[in-house]
């Protein structure tokens, strides 16, 4: 059969299309390797779709059971043309399919970036066709092959990295072959699916929308991140006697989702972004890192990494006066603070959880006033912020005196309820109006700079007002609510607005590509924290990964050293009673924020590494480096155990001589021998519960 070929080199990506008499397109390889000629069996070519696509009526082929494969029309999709141009972020590529039966088209756009091995891709499809469509599924990308270098069985080479999330126990990658997932290949094709999805307002609530995938003969790994902050989708299948992986938004079958195309009628998937490289998880990474601070909205925050100081964590609980923070206020620019946040409460006169929504300051809290406390922060150097949760209103607000049920999600009728809480739809102008003005009030009336935006609900999966589905409800407010925070940037460029949801549970690159820092956990325990900070960057930029540091009242050197070093090599969100610790403690802290001074600069350009491999809560010892230039810092935590030291392999300086010297503290216990024959730093730490930053210079 004989066929044209599109064939691009990229950025260290290798790309080959392929374009049948029949006008069939087949994804033959994108990989950052170039294609084998023979890789792909004649027989097996048809499994290699570029785009996968469902439609209500219409059949499915193939014992495919849950999975998204051998889909209508997407096995009835043909070649219509193509464009390959380039624009201010690099190359770009469009395939256009078109279905000769229900006239529906569709675009297949790959975004390179000039630099970074990794596209950006989605699909646009339109109804060309004189009847509505109704889409039940369609794929942003969709790759068949992922196994096909190498001579080993897929049970054997490929692996899975996974990132498990949940409150207060966020970023919990795992490591599985896919025997272990019970994806054993017993047969060229079958049923069973690996996956992971998200239904609902928390785009991380189990999982973060990232993977990667390594083939351990080739030395070789895929990776891809969705791009959203509400329903998503990805899975791994067998089809063509080799692996396929499915990345998209919400579906019908995963997430309540579809939408009704009218003649005329485009709609846009989810962008997910995919890379590959000859190397391992680290290396992905390293070209996540990359790509993510391109795709993100230029800001002073990730230039400058201001240390946060805020009052909730293991300090006022979301109880804060005047006569409370006063004191915390003084101590936290003595340490060194240049943000200061009044978390919750500065709007309720008691308990206010179920009565947020008007965001008028509490007069008995603050008796002359919220303005006079902002002010108060100003004048100790640092700029004022304050906590907000404006996607939700209270069951028992006093604000809802001025809504209807059309500011909310409903289902069936009935507003969308949630921890005392509604839900606000953001495709309602009364609703963006409201939100508008209490940013204008903070920001132009109280000189507010810093704003952490929390969200404590979970929608679910949507609402239906004025939706062909619950699904595409959620869908339509989660890009209104972009929209929305892409005009509160436009109009206050230098605000700074963090992304929280009750931790990190909203973290996904459609939120970080606006918001410049992001909580990372709500985790109170500083030694639980070590592991949740050291594999941060994994899943966001360094520079953007807010750790809490809150040494307690009662606790000895140790523990302020421990709590501290879990920020040092991110953004520090410093919190707890410093103005009550001991001058020694209080100075601990000071001493860590004088040193992060020094090396943040650092931090912004550079890329991570995991001497021990990638952190779990239940490892004695943790660590996590990060490369910069001809520096390496390297945090290490010794959580529990007898053993006294850790082999830290550090295979890159191999061979190489290397100043080390410990950052902070200064003056504690603690070991390193440096092998240069086998690239070994040997680390001593003098008991459980202890840390300490090390910087190490190459070559001098």
């Amino acid at each position: 059969m004989k066929a044209d070929r599109i064939v691009i080199e990229e950025n260290g990506l290798y790309l080959v299309l392929e374009v049948t008499d029949e006008k069939e397109v087949r994804l033959l390889h994108f990989a950052a390797q170039p294609y084998r000629e023979g890789a792909v069996a004649e027989k097996h070519k048809p499994g290699y779709r570029l785009l996968e696509l469902q439609l209500s009526g219409e059949d499915r082929a193939e014992y495919h059971g849950r999975t998204h494969r051998a889909s209508y029309p997407g096995l009835r999709m043909i070649f219509a043309g193509h464009r390959d141009e380039r624009n201010l972020l690099g190359r770009k590529l469009e395939i256009i399919l078109a279905d000769p039966v229900t006239g529906i088209g569709a675009v297949q756009h790959l975004q390179f970036y000039d630099g970074v091995q990794v596209v950006r891709s989605w699909v646009v499809l339109t109804n060309n066709g004189s009847d509505p469509a109704d889409v039940e599924y369609v794929s942003s990308f969709a790759l068949t092959g992922l196994d096909k270098e190498g001579k080993q069985d897929r049970d054997e080479k490929m692996r899975i990295n996974i990132p498990h999330h949940g409150w207060q126990s966020e970023l919990q990658w795992r490591r599985y072959s896919l025997p272990e997932l019970g994806m054993s290949h017993m047969k060229d094709r079958g049923s069973k699916r690996v996956s992971c999805s998200n239904t609902g307002s928390w785009s991380a609530a189990e999982h973060v929308p990232m993977a990667v995938l390594e083939n351990m003969e080739a030395g070789t790994s895929l990776f891809w991140q969705i791009e959203h902050n509400g329903s998503w989708h990805w899975e791994i299948v067998e089809q063509a006697d080799t692996l396929t992986v499915l990345i998209s938004g919400p579906t019908e079958h995963d997430n309540h989702w579809f939408v009704r195309l009218q003649p005329g009628q485009e709609f846009t998937s989810v962008p997910a972004a995919v890379g590959a490289v000859q190397g391992g998880f680290e290396e992905a990474i390293a070209q996540m890192t990359v790509y993510r601070r391109i795709i993100r909205r230029p800001n002073a925050d990730n230039r400058e990494l201001r240390i946060i100081f805020n009052d909730y964590m293991n300090c006022l609980w979301g109880s804060p006066t005047t006569a409370k923070l006063l004191p915390l206020i003084d101590a936290a620019a003595e340490a060194g603070c240049e943000y200061f946040c009044i978390d919750a409460g500065w709007y309720a006169d008691g308990e206010w959880w179920d009565g947020v929504g008007e965001w008028m300051p509490s007069a008995e809290r603050f008796p002359e006033g919220l303005k006079y406390v902002l002010d108060y922060i100003r004048s100790r150097n640092m700029i004022p912020g304050l906590w907000l949760e404006l996607e939700v209103m209270g069951i028992n607000s006093p604000k809802l005196k001025d809504t209807d049920d059309s500011w909310f999600f409903r289902r069936h009728g009935k507003r969308v309820k949630d921890r005392s809480r509604y839900q606000l739809d953001y495709r309602n102008p009364q609703v963006r109006a409201h939100a508008d003005e209490v940013i204008r009030r903070l920001v132009e009336d109280y000189g507010v700079g810093y704003i952490k935006m929390d969200y404590n609900i979970n929608a679910g999966i949507g609402t239906e007002t004025e939706a062909d589905s619950f699904g595409d409800g959620l869908l339509q407010h989660n890009r209104a609510y972009l929209a929305w925070l892409d005009s509160i940037f436009a109009r206050y460029p230098e605000l700074v607005i963090e992304n929280c949801s009750s931790g990190g549970m909203r973290m996904d690159y459609a939120m970080l590509s606006r918001h410049s820092i992001q909580s990372t956990s709500d985790q109170e325990d500083y030694i639980k924290y070590a592991s949740i900070a050291a594999a941060s960057p994994a899943a966001l930029t360094p520079e953007q990964s807010a750790v809490w540091s809150y040494p307690l009242r009662e606790g000895d050197d140790e523990e302020v050293i421990f709590n501290m070093v879990n920020a040092l090599l991110l953004r520090v969100h410093q919190s707890g009673h410093l103005a009550e610790l001991s001058p020694r403690r209080r100075e601990l802290v000071k001493e860590a924020l004088d040193v992060y001074k020094t090396i943040r600069q650092d931090i912004r350009e550079s890329l991570p590494f995991w001497p021990l491999g990638l952190p779990t809560p239940q490892d004695d010892w943790i660590s996590l480096g990060l490369r910069s230039g001809n520096k390496r810092y390297i945090a290490v935590w010794r959580t529990s155990g007898e053993q006294e030291t850790v082999d830290l392999p550090l295979h890159d300086l191999k061979g190489k001589s290397a100043n080390i010297r410990c950052l902070y503290p200064q003056g504690y216990e603690g070991s390193w021998v440096w092998d240069e024959v086998e690239g070994k730093l040997q680390m001593g730490l003098p008991g459980p519960a202890t840390a300490r930053l090390l910087e190490i210079r190459i070559g001098e």
